[in-house]
């Protein structure tokens, strides 16, 4: 993206306490894999609070152009009418998962078992994220995908494969990999059996259950048997727990300050931000605890209370590996030292999120120690001044979060991508009470 083109924003110290309820966005993960199981399954889906975002909006651009038909009869509402295991077609062209990570692996996994071939393709972003993590245990199953050097997309998949079952133990925790190689395992021969070196979120599994597959899983362990078909059922998305983890921060931070932040998903493999915020201190609790859709909700009521620094514990660290952005501004805003180690997979990510937490947060007089895996954070007192998200998403809300306790204002570069995840961002911030605005090009 050229600089002439790149939206910016200005952030302003928070004039006053943040207040009021808030209902972020539908989850992004939920989303994306409802798109999924509702196009291969047999009958209509209807799904309620759909993440209207760019990622989400790729995936579902991708089985329309697999022959699904899709309704939008309303904002964040989708009728799929699914084609069976069975029924994709070859799409006419490139697939483009824009800047979805997550849509390019789980569909690398699905396309792995359909009789025709495939193109996927990304944003520069995305085309800079390591694929071989997800084409290396499917390479195993039988699949025949090819990449550009090094491991990059673009992605081409090689159709009429036979793919047979793998009991396979991830290097690495990760639940787009796990994902990927259950999506491929629903085409396979014979069983598919998986562990983690640490649990991580379960969507997929939830999902699928809910679809009618016959999958086994317990935290680490997955089991699923091929040969058998989806069956549609409605889907209810709750609120994503990454898109409300910025303002639990911000309302921990800022003095006074009191937010409510309606049904959001509680789904334990994800959630681990919140079990680090209560060892920082935090004053956050649950209200209205219900099942949404196969997932737990909750309606969590953040209060500001002073934070502390921490060892974060690495049984954390899965259960909270997309919201570190906004951890490591609720440790620059905390008394005292926090160590995050054991999460090496930011490195990874849209961005390296460890560089462009570090430089952004020492360019607002925090002092931030890189390691190989995480980082060393000494909480201090923000400045004003200018920082890059390099084009990530949560790095430029995170940023917005540490203006609003900044000592001036903040300009915050490259945010074009928070559409990504979490349209309405800016308006639901500043109705709460944040200083923020779209910045002059």
């Amino acid at each position: 993206m050229s600089g002439a083109s790149r939206l910016n924003w200005d952030v302003a110290p928070a004039a006053a306490a943040l207040s009021g309820e808030l209902r972020v966005p539908g989850d992004k993960s939920v989303s994306h894999r409802a798109v999924m199981f509702a196009a291969l399954a047999e009958g209509r889906t209807r799904i309620r609070g759909f993440l209207e975002g760019e990622d989400t909006l790729a995936t579902a651009r991708a089985f329309t152009q697999m022959g699904v038909r899709i309704e939008a009869p309303a904002a964040s509402e989708r009728i799929v009418h699914g084609v069976g295991l069975h029924g994709l077609e070859p799409a006419a062209g490139d697939i483009d998962c824009g800047n979805a990570g997550t849509g390019m692996r789980l569909l690398a996994g699905l396309l792995a078992g359909q009789r025709f071939d495939s193109h996927l393709i990304g944003d520069a972003s995305l085309s800079r994220r390591p694929m071989h993590r997800v084409t290396e245990p499917l390479a195993r199953m039988g699949a025949r995908i090819d990449t550009a050097a090094g491991g990059l997309p673009p992605l081409v998949i090689h159709g009429d494969q036979h793919l047979a079952g793998i009991d396979y133990a991830l290097p690495v925790a990760s639940a787009q990999v796990k994902s990927a190689i259950l999506l491929a395992g629903l085409y396979a021969t014979g069983e598919t059996r998986l562990t983690e070196p640490h649990p991580t979120r379960d969507y997929t599994e939830r999902m699928l259950r809910a679809f009618g597959w016959p999958i086994n899983f317990e935290p680490g362990l997955a089991r699923l048997p091929g040969g058998h078909r989806l069956r549609a059922t409605d889907v209810d998305v709750p609120a994503d727990f990454s898109s409300a983890a910025f303002f639990l921060v911000a309302a921990s931070l800022v003095p006074g300050s009191e937010l409510v932040l309606r049904a959001v998903g509680m789904n334990p493999r994800r959630t681990g931000l919140l079990a680090a915020l209560r060892l920082m201190g935090a004053d956050i609790s649950e209200e209205n605890r219900t099942e949404q859709g196969g997932e737990p909700v909750a309606d969590l009521v953040v209060r500001h209370a002073p934070l502390h620094g921490i060892d974060v514990p690495e049984v954390l660290v899965p259960d909270m590996i997309d919201e570190f952005p906004v951890l490591f501004v609720a440790a620059a805003g905390a008394r005292g030292l926090t160590r995050v180690s054991g999460a090496a997979e930011l490195r990874v990510k849209e961005s390296d999120r460890i560089v462009v937490m570090a430089r952004g947060l020492r360019a607002l007089g925090i002092a931030v120690e890189e390691r190989p895996d995480g980082a060393v954070i000494t909480g201090g007192r923000f400045s004003g001044g200018e920082v890059d998200s390099a084009g990530d998403h949560r790095c430029a809300m995170s940023f917005a979060i540490a203006g609003q306790i900044a000592s001036g204002p903040l300009r915050v570069l490259d945010c074009s991508n928070v559409a990504t995840s979490f349209p309405g961002f800016t308006a639901l911030a500043q109705g709460s009470g944040f200083g923020l605005r779209t910045a002059p090009s």
